[in-house]
């Protein structure tokens, strides 16, 4: 896996190469490109597909001491990551921790078209019963430490309150022992977790959304249509604040929407692609 030393730290990511039309994957809190896998072996046939592995929490590599890891630092993160290797009309695909959209009439210059999948928005943070139990946990001494140990134990990770609730089926155990091993082993990586959740407030989704009306390129906003975490009316009202957006919600699906039906988000994707073509694409695939 290549890597890229940014501002804060030394990060990992997948790039599939190529010269096709670039889609840049953005996971959520406590996961890493791995997340993806499915959606990137199913879009790189016509794609130059990049995942950055995040500072939220399954990253390998600790950030520098000083680094701002709240929503808006990693936000600035993403921007400097499509930055430093030069992508020009990026497909950007947020799902969970919705950082993508801090970027909107702040950095979002290399953003040709949006695409945001369940995540955090508008009053929704901190979300669901999961994103309470993390927000207090951050603010208890030793807490994190005690509920990460958690993910140790398959069964307890998969139950409605952890990751169970995050998607419609149960999560292999060889990618929540993936996810979870850097903050269960680091605690150096627990560090940069606790920054994130101290440092982002209630707020800072509710004043990105004041962004969102001037964003006028295209936008999909492809929703969990059985998401409890990130509740489908959430959806609804921001793609109401966008002006070029289409609204969909995929079947069968909650949060990780690219782990319970892969193949229905990447055919929304190839479609919105497809549907809003930029200067040379030809219109996307048949």
């Amino acid at each position: 896996m290549p890597e890229i030393e940014l501002s804060a730290g030394t990060i990992d990511y997948v790039d599939t190469g190529g010269d096709d039309p670039v889609i840049v994957l953005v996971h959520g809190l406590g996961f890493d490109a791995s997340v993806w896998t499915g959606v990137t072996e199913a879009l790189r046939p016509d794609f130059r597909v990049l995942v950055p592995v995040l500072p939220l929490g399954s990253h390998r590599r600790p950030m520098r001491a000083t680094a701002d890891l709240s929503a808006h630092g990693i936000a600035r993160l993403l921007a400097e990551f499509m930055d430093r290797l030069d992508l020009c009309d990026v497909t950007l695909v947020q799902n969970d921790t919705g950082t993508a959209q801090l970027l909107v009439g702040v950095r979002d210059e290399r953003i040709a078209r949006l695409v945001l999948t369940s995540c955090e928005a508008l009053d929704n943070y901190p979300p669901g019963v999961q994103g309470r139990l993390l927000s207090v946990a951050s603010k208890t001494p030793g807490g994190l430490f005690l509920l990460v140990q958690s993910f140790r134990f398959p069964a307890l990770a998969r139950t409605r309150i952890s990751l169970g609730g995050m998607a419609k089926r149960p999560l292999p155990k060889e990618l929540i022992a993936r996810w979870y091993r850097p903050l269960l082993t680091s605690s150096l990586i627990r560090r940069d977790f606790a920054k994130f959740l101290r440092a982002t407030r209630a707020d800072c989704y509710l004043e990105a959304a004041g962004h969102l009306p001037r964003y006028t390129r295209p936008a999909l906003v492809a929703w969990g249509a059985e998401d409890r975490m990130m509740p489908p009316a959430t959806g609804r009202r921001l793609a109401r604040l966008l002006p070029r957006s289409r609204y969909v919600e995929i079947p069968d699906a909650r949060t990780l929407v690219q782990l319970d039906n892969p193949a229905a988000l990447v055919d929304e994707i190839h479609r919105f692609v497809k549907d809003n073509p930029l200067p040379g694409e030809g219109g996307g695939r048949e």
